[in-house]
């Protein structure tokens, strides 16, 4: 029905009438991917399949089971996931929040379904490199001269995601490489958290395992940006992003939309996040 001059045109809908183009930044959920030696890894299993058991009317129906631990995989980190000198983001003692085995207040239950603007700052590009290397670390420098390059200034309340170029390992036939405990992987400094954070980002992500450098031989020794990012900041990480195809579109601010599964108490959740422009 065409609207007439009385009805209001919600321009979200008229913008999805006139054709998006959506970028899917999550990576697929397999069993044997990368991921961090910290956390469970991912299973899959079918306790029924087709044929199994069959109804009268020959219908069959197979149904799964699945284990992992909630940062495997394309991912988001609660506030609850990393605490300093014993504290929390809000203060509260670490031990006794997580008395029961649930982090109430801080928990991937309390992450809202985020919908912002999204930047995507392609490091690599401004470095004329097609990935950064091994243990690199992203300065503050970086961040400037790549939002410089693109145009692309943060405000508070955007996602920002930073591409190293090393998601090119996610499907690498070892999944160590991706890893990098001998290799080192790259990634934004302490400094870099900072700048983030400067810049009121409400969430920033990666296309890495730790989302930030981590140096060679170190593995996840210390991980200064986490505790800038969400123990001082209150700024959210994600991490394992698939960020290659949204580069190579010359893609760099976008819809951004992510809903975190709400696992109460928990202190992260698998996600698939996307990233949404207009054709126009």
């Amino acid at each position: 029905m065409t609207p007439t001059t009385t009805e209001r045109v919600d321009p979200l809908l008229a913008a999805l009438a006139a054709g998006v183009t959506v970028h899917d930044l999550g990576r697929p959920l397999t069993i044997g991917m990368p991921q961090s030696p910290n956390h469970p890894p991912y299973w899959h299993t079918l306790p029924r399949r087709h044929g199994d058991r069959v109804r009268p009317d020959g219908a069959s129906a197979a149904n799964d089971m699945i284990t992992m631990g909630t940062h495997v995989g394309t991912h988001i980190d609660a506030l609850s996931h990393v605490s300093q000198d014993g504290r929390l983001h809000d203060g509260s003692d670490a031990l006794e929040a997580g008395v029961g085995g649930l982090y109430t207040d801080l928990g991937a239950h309390t992450i809202a379904p985020i919908v912002c603007r999204g930047i995507l700052l392609d490091v690599p590009a401004t470095l004329g490199l097609p990935h950064c290397a091994d243990g690199y670390e992203i300065t503050p420098a970086d961040l400037d001269a790549t939002v410089d390059r693109q145009g692309t200034v943060p405000a508070a309340g955007d996602v920002v995601l930073v591409r190293s170029g090393w998601g090119r390992h996610f499907a690498d036939p070892d999944p160590r490489t991706y890893v990098g405990h001998d290799s080192g992987v790259p990634g934004v400094s302490e400094a870099g958290a900072r700048w983030l954070a400067e810049r009121g980002a409400h969430a920033a992500g990666a296309d890495t395992i730790a989302f930030e450098r981590l140096a060679p031989g170190a593995g996840h020794a210390v991980l200064p940006a986490h505790r800038v990012l969400l123990v001082e900041a209150g700024i959210y990480i994600i991490e394992a992003l698939a960020l290659d195809d949204l580069a190579a579109a010359g893609v760099h601010e976008f819809l951004f939309v992510l809903s975190p599964l709400p696992l109460f108490g928990a202190t992260g959740s698998p996600a698939r996040p996307l990233a949404v422009v207009s054709r126009a």
